[in-house]
This record gives structure tokens, sequence and C-alpha cells, in this order.
């Protein structure tokens, strides 16, 4: 018997990007300094083809990836599940990251603090790719198989992050 056929629609849209800062935490004594980078995200969606001729209405898809990027542009990203940095919340609109012995101060609303480990691109690629994957019901009903995303912090410099339907 022969496996099913499966398309792919890849969606990289101009609105599919967002500007912001971070730094990356290499151990509880070393970080990069503050800095930003213009990045830009990319998603293939797997599956079969239905009887209408498509794989799924992927604007869905693409609307909930822009809208990430829209809520993340120009914020300062921050991980909350470092065992490295620790960011409190203080009442006055202010929020302090604390590295080692350094005090970072933010205003409150330039802050996003993520549930990873790290900013890293590999850890933005497995947020949106998770985000994406959340509505299990969603994704039967399109018939998707597989997603993958892509997350990149300028040209040549990407990290993909897999799902597969088991």
């Amino acid at each position: 018997m022969q496996s099913p056929q499966t398309t792919t629609i890849e969606l990289f849209k101009e609105e599919m990007k967002f500007s912001a800062g971070h730094f990356t935490i290499f151990s509880a004594a070393e970080r990069e300094n503050l800095h930003g980078h213009n990045f830009t995200v990319y998603v293939a969606i797997e599956g079969t083809v239905n009887d209408n001729g498509m794989l799924a209405d992927y604007g869905t898809y693409k609307r909930w990836v822009i809208g990430r990027c829209t809520a993340w542009n120009e914020t300062f990203l921050l991980p909350g599940e470092s065992p490295h940095l620790r960011v409190e919340h203080h009442d006055q609109g202010r929020v302090t990251a604390w590295f080692a012995d350094e005090a970072i101060p933010f205003l409150t609303r330039d802050v996003t603090v993520l549930p990873v480990k790290n900013v890293t691109l590999e850890e933005l690629a497995r947020l949106f790719g998770e985000g994406l994957i959340a509505d299990e019901r969603k994704l039967r009903e399109d018939s998707v198989v597989g997603l993958t995303v892509k997350c990149a912090s300028g040209p040549g410099q990407w990290a993909s992050w897999q799902w597969r339907r088991t």
C-alpha cells in the first residue's frame, strides 16, 4: 500500500518579522552585551490536500505568527527560565534583570519576558512552533502532519524547529 502524498505550504511574509533586543547568556559569569536584531520567521506546514483542493486555510497560522511578531516588536526579550538570570518586577513600572553582580534596569513597557532559558534562535523557533501546534483539534481538522519553523537573526543565520505527527 502506498503512503499518502503530502503538500507543503511555505509562509515567509514581509509582516513575519520583528525587531528586538536581547543578550545571550553563556554561563553564570559570561553574557553578551545588550544588542538587537531584525528577526524573521518562516513557517512550512505539511499535510494532505483536502477535497476542496487545498491543504488548509493557512491564514490562521499566518495571522498567529504575525500577532506574536507584533507583540515582540521593539521590546527587549529576557529569558524567564534562565538559571543565571533573575527578573524582578517593581511597582514603579520598572524591571531589573540580575545577572551575576549586575543590575540591568528596564522600563516594564520595554520588556518581554519569555518562557525560555536563553533568548536564542533555537528557543525563539521553538516558541513559535509550540504556539502553532497548541490547537491539536485545528491541526487534525486541517490534516497537518508536520510543521517547520525557522527563525533568523539576519541573513545566513537560522535555527529550525520541527514537529511531526506521530
